[in-house]
């Protein structure tokens, strides 16, 4: 067993992933996740994370698993790691997919944990495509489109890449939440995304500390309009963005600072 290994469990089912265990999930694409990151051995947003398990498994698979389940593999992880690291579970059917038999199996967990990561430093700059994600409620796996469409964006000079939906609004980035800033509210955009963990822990905690926030359609042109923008994930609560398409920003020192203090009111916990 690796160093790598060792110290970074990896679990099926709250028990040690063996080489023939994991092979299988190497083409696997019907499946779903959740990525967090932990801090001496808690988690901010847990209740976010299950819930999203819950909702996917019962979406994907017709059926839902006890979340003792998820949390003994999730606490057995974080026990037998170091106390900071990054830590995503999936769900996914051991029968494997492009059967009937997916369809009665009960899913099986996977834990994989890793370095601890707070995300890039920033600015970004993001280009645009037009791109709607499957199923795009769920965090599911297989989205290759994500990594193509990053690539696309670099090789024109831009840092990642923003989409837009089959009616010009901006909906989301490749891994990313989006949200603006119009000088006196948090702007979220209104379009069929991935409502994210991070996104869910800000929203609440700006409600908490009384902070105008509301959703609206955003299309490229809009972007001018704005005076800041940003981007989050589980890495971190807001990364600066200062170009979408042909559109610029400046650093909008009020927003990232808005955002990373709703991210540290956030509480933490132990996995119960």
């Amino acid at each position: 067993m690796s160093v790598q290994a060792a110290i970074y469990p990896t679990l099926i089912n709250s028990a040690p992933a063996t080489a023939d265990d994991m092979m299988p999930l190497a083409f696997s694409g019907f499946a779903h996740f959740t990525a967090m990151q932990v801090r001496n051995r808690k988690i901010k947003g847990l209740d976010l994370h299950m819930t999203r398990l819950k909702q996917a498994t019962l979406r994907l698979f017709g059926m839902e698993l006890p979340d003792e389940h998820v949390l003994r593999s999730i606490r057995l992880a974080i026990a037998n790691g170091p106390a900071d690291q990054s830590l995503t579970v999936t769900i996914y059917s051991p029968e494997g997919e492009f059967t009937a038999k997916s369809m009665e199996a009960e899913p099986a967990i996977l834990v994989r944990t890793g370095l601890p990561f707070n995300g890039p430093s920033g600015p970004v700059r993001l280009g645009i495509v037009e791109h709607e994600r499957f199923l795009p409620s769920i965090k599911h796996v297989g989205e290759g489109a994500k990594t193509y469409y990053l690539h696309r964006a670099v090789e024109q000079g831009f840092d990642d890449a923003a989409f837009t939906d089959r009616h010009g609004r901006l909906s989301e980035a490749t891994i990313w939440n989006l949200v603006f800033w119009d000088g006196r509210s948090v702007v979220w955009p209104k379009a069929q995304i991935l409502t994210g963990t991070m996104m869910g822990i800000i929203q609440r905690q700006l409600a908490r500390l009384d902070v105008p926030q509301r959703h609206e359609e955003i299309s490229p042109a809009d972007v001018a309009n704005f005076s800041g923008a940003a981007i989050m994930n589980s890495w971190t609560p807001g990364v600066a963005v200062t170009a979408i398409g042909s559109s610029t920003l400046e650093e909008s020192k009020p927003l990232m600072d808005l955002l990373h203090n709703a991210y540290q009111a956030e509480s933490a916990f132990g996995v119960p």
